[in-house]
């Protein structure tokens, strides 16, 4: 995470504790436990006769895929690892092992079937999506070392006044502003402490700092459902969405701001609604301190210069022609040059995640070019699966998954399956809006998924305040996450039967 943004004490407390939990005696018995299993299954599947998957000409190295992707799921779900370690287990596994860069007794092409290209599994890293993430770190890096976060919070949040219900609608509509741009960790971890002073201002029997702690992970969660690079599952979508030899949907940065912000705003006030009826506040006013200056120096507004005019390139892709990987590059190019970032900058990017999304890739890499996917499709009849109910089957795992696990790991493992899925059902997905309400649908899905604290890192980081229980953030996670999935089904339908998507 950033180290010199306000709120890092925040992520860095609650990586330790995390770190520590993992290190508990009964922690680790699970973890051994579970490691067993998971070694056990995935062997098991390495090992079975090739038939015995009732998939006609099923080769050796698409039977390690399948273990493999099982292992994946295992590791993912059960949390035996870090998500990211589990991620690089899969690239090694099938590079070791599918891959034409493989061990030479064990991939033999005339006894296992044709091979990955190590190169294509390798370049899943250098996806241009993967950009896209890096682009979306290196601003929020260069908006915090400037300090134009915070005073672009204090300048935002002014407008709102001090009346106390307004000043939870600031906090809600600002903390989604900046969600859509920077991680939502990051964003929750700022804002909250923004509040710090707040929340001693409030009477301690009133439910209003109930109201404004559990606002900050509401808001950065329903936020990055707002842009493609606001949260992992939205990047992971676009790429199936837009990739050359799959979909081909060229679906731009811009069109999915133009869809997808109204629907963010419409939950944000509905979550003010909901935050106003549950947890009412008892002080009718409130007096903001926001900390921090922004530095006037030319970095600052080589900054503001280079943010504008990428937001702006992002949303004019249909006009300029460049799409939104390449623009990502551009900031990075430019504070590179002007020595706004440097090399010390470099490290404070989420590589974590980017090894995550990797890892998802190579698995949708390996269904595809190894001829698992096609041969899955051919041996199932999806054709007869009912739309509604992949919709539904679909959007209620990936809450349900995402509420326990990380949502990008949510994303990884559930993207290639349907998009295996959508395609074997053709144009049967027409009266639902297409392959595009399945797979934006479960993105939406992911950001809603905020029932407890181990839900997403800014659930847990408003939990740490001691202000919310864990009853509170279930009430609240339970209703907002219906209501989001509800509207975002909804939107996505409507879209796709005037093929605006």
């Amino acid at each position: 995470m950033f180290k010199n943004f306000n709120g890092f004490h925040l992520v860095d407390a609650y990586h330790k504790i995390r770190h520590e939990n993992s290190l508990h005696p009964e922690r680790m018995l699970k973890k051994t436990v579970g490691g067993i299993v998971v070694a056990f299954l995935t062997l098991l599947l390495w090992n079975l006769p090739s038939d015995s998957f009732g998939i006609e000409g099923l080769t050796i190295v698409q039977q390690r895929i399948i273990a493999i992707f099982t292992f994946a799921t295992l590791m993912w779900v059960m949390e035996i690892v870090p998500s990211w370690a589990t991620s690089v287990a899969i690239i090694v596994l099938m590079l070791l092992f599918t891959s034409d860069s493989g061990i030479i007794w064990m991939c033999q092409p005339d006894v296992v079937g044709p091979l990955l290209s190590y190169k294509g599994i390798m370049a899943t890293f250098a996806d241009p999506v993967i950009m896209l993430f890096i682009g979306g770190f290196v601003l929020a890096i260069a908006a915090t070392k400037t300090g134009l976060d915070s005073q672009l919070a204090r300048s935002l949040l002014r407008p709102f006044g001090t009346r106390s219900e307004n000043v939870l609608l600031g906090f809600l509509l600002i903390t989604g502003l900046f969600s859509m741009f920077v991680s939502n960790t990051a964003t929750a971890a700022m804002m909250l402490t923004f509040l710090t002073p707040v929340f001693r201002q409030l009477p301690p029997e009133g439910k209003g700092r109930i109201a404004l702690a559990l606002s900050i992970p509401i808001a950065a969660n329903l936020g990055g459902i707002g842009t493609p690079i606001g949260t992992p599952p939205n990047t992971i979508a676009l790429k199936y969405l837009n990739d050359p030899e799959g979909l081909n949907l060229n679906l731009g940065f811009g069109q999915w701001m133009l869809m997808m912000v109204p629907l963010v705003i419409v939950l944000l006030i509905i979550s003010w609604a909901l935050l106003r009826w549950f947890f009412p506040f008892k002080q009718k006013s409130i007096e903001l301190h926001i900390e921090g200056k922004m530095k006037h120096d030319s970095h600052t507004y080589i900054v503001i210069v280079t943010f504008a005019v990428t937001v702006l390139l992002w949303l004019l892709d249909s006009v300029t022609g460049i799409n939104s990987y390449t623009v990502a590059l551009i900031p990075f190019c430019v504070f590179s040059i002007t020595g706004i970032i440097d090399r010390r900058d470099l490290e404070e990017i989420n590589w974590s995640v980017i090894w995550m999304v990797a890892g998802g890739f190579a698995l949708g890499y390996g269904l595809n070019a190894s001829g698992l996917a096609t041969q899955i499709v051919e041996s199932i009849p999806f054709g007869d699966f009912s739309p509604f109910f992949v919709i539904i089957l679909s959007g209620f795992i990936c809450f349900l998954l995402s509420n326990f696990i990380s949502n990008s790991a949510t994303a990884a493992l559930l993207m290639p399956i349907l998009v295996v899925v959508c395609t074997a059902m053709g144009d049967k997905l027409a009266p639902v809006g297409g392959t595009s309400t399945i797979l934006i649908g479960v993105a939406i899905a992911s950001s809603s998924a905020m029932v407890l604290p181990i839900s997403t890192p800014p659930n847990a980081l408003a939990f740490g305040t001691n202000l919310v229980e864990q009853r509170d953030m279930a009430k609240i996670g339970i209703v907002i996450g219906l209501i989001s999935m509800l509207l975002g089904y909804s939107l996505l339908y409507a879209l796709g039967q005037v093929h605006l998507i």
